[in-house]
């Protein structure tokens, strides 16, 4: 219960007062290295004597302290004096991070805690939230001023592996079945960490959670995001091969990622999960029981995700797709300014060369726009049938210029005899896109079912 951190009498002899009701806040500046970072301190209002301090660390992306005012304000209540700030921005991007630069932003917040008057300096732990619980690790190893470590979401894998099995749960969460569920989950993560839009994607968290001596409490709710079952089994692990045994795994129904209260663990609730922070408090204050709770069930493992062979990487892709782009466009560009200027159309050939050209340009281009909005919305728009509705008009797309491929070959070689020099040229360009255009849409599951 969240009095039992209230009676705590820490090591240090220094007694840990009742909490009050409310809390207060004042803003702070610290600096971790050339940067200075902006923060708030959140504490018992009007409560006296010395009290444990936390300093709450960041998930990804470009995190500010009011995400966390719901956690600040709770702990707070049960008697923390809680550090949140704002996530740095230099040296932070979607391409780039260093998780041990964030390490050192989390401790410049412990040095900060440890010179106030209101907090023993012995009782400053860290809270570390989804990528917060791969830096909570590094920090604690470096800094024996870091006393206790609470993990929330964390997840035991890496983040390229993570992140597919997470955009797998969203998307069956949607309804969507199909190539889909192997093109963004699979190929799609593959490819941007192959490109480097995924930082720290092979990032392996074990090697600083076997470094860790400081006791460690961690958390899971429903969680669609981090592997929760897995995560438990390679943190603990990972701890006690390091010698550390004091780990303590504990899980909440009806609570999502952040440990808000969530009822299918996808749509997060404004209030926290009942039981979390009182879990935490007595934790902290040593009253809380140390024994682990049964691992959640799991319905699907997450799996290493093999590196891209040669032929699809980045940069092949990338030549591909221009090539498509340019190839396509400028056959229809020809064929405009051939309409424009009043030429007539190479006998034989018809109209399939340009339905080709036409749902080529639209597929290569609808494609890189679709996969680029599923990447950072986790949504695959409206689904009709298990099918999301845009990447059913792309396969139908895809599928439409293969088959004018064959039409457009066919036909040039039944008219092969009297058509122009340039026409076989462009004929010939156009069909050897073609080639290009299939193995890349089976490669990316748009002529797949």
């Amino acid at each position: 219960m969240i009095v039992a951190l209230a009676a705590l009498v820490v090591a240090s002899g220094v007694a840990v007062a009742r909490p009050a009701a409310a809390s207060s806040e004042q803003g702070v500046e610290f600096r971790s290295g050339e940067v200075t970072l902006h923060g708030t301190v959140t504490a018992p209002a009007g409560a006296a004597g010395r009290r444990p301090g936390i300093v709450l660390v960041h998930g990804a992306g470009p995190e500010t302290r009011a995400k966390y005012q719901a956690e600040a304000q709770a702990m707070a209540r049960a008697g923390f004096v809680v550090l949140s700030y704002d996530k740095r921005t230099a040296g932070y991007s979607l391409t780039q991070r260093s998780y041990a630069q964030l390490a050192d932003d989390a401790l410049a917040g412990v040095q900060l805690l440890s010179r106030r008057a209101d907090v023993a300096p012995d009782k400053i732990g860290l809270w570390g939230f989804s990528e917060g619980g791969w830096v909570v690790p590094l920090a604690a190893s470096r800094s024996a001023q870091v006393s206790y470590v609470v993990l929330v979401g964390t997840s035991g894998v890496s983040p390229a592996r993570e992140s597919a099995w997470a955009m797998e749960n969203k998307l069956r969460h949607e309804g969507v079945a199909g190539s889909l569920l192997k093109t963004m989950p699979d190929t799609g993560t593959r490819f941007l960490a192959d490109a480097g839009l995924l930082a720290e994607a092979d990032y392996d968290p074990r090697p600083a959670l076997r470094r860790v001596r400081q006791p460690v409490l961690a958390l899971w709710g429903d969680d669609q995001k981090s592997p929760p079952a897995e995560s438990a089994t390679a943190i603990e692990k990972a701890l006690r091969d390091g010698g550390n045994t004091d780990v303590t795994l504990r899980f909440f129904p009806h609570a999502d990622h952040k440990l808000h209260a969530s009822a299918d663990g996808f749509q997060r609730g404004a209030q926290l999960t009942p039981g979390y922070i009182d879990t935490m408090a007595s934790w902290v204050a040593g009253q809380g029981h140390r024994a682990n709770d049964t691992l959640p069930h799991q319905a699907r493992q997450s799996h290493a995700l093999a590196p891209l062979a040669r032929y699809e990487a980045s940069g092949a892709q990338a030549t591909a797709f221009l090539f498509m782009v340019v190839s396509f466009a400028a056959y229809l560009l020809a064929e405009l300014v051939r309409r424009l200027r009043g030429r007539p159309r190479a006998p034989g050939t018809g109209r399939a060369p340009r339905w080709l050209a036409a749902a080529g340009l639209a597929t290569v281009l609808g494609f890189l726009s679709y996969f680029g909005f599923v990447a950072t919305t986790l949504s695959p728009g409206p689904v009709s049938g298990n099918r999301p509705a845009l990447w059913l008009v792309l396969q139908l797309l895809a599928v439409g210029t293969a088959l004018a491929a064959v039409v457009t070959a066919i036909r040039w070689w039944q008219a092969r005899a009297s058509v122009t020099g340039r026409t076989h040229a462009r004929l010939g360009l156009l069909l050897l896109t073609s080639t290009v255009f299939v193995p890349w849409a089976l490669f990316w599951g748009l002529m797949v079912p």
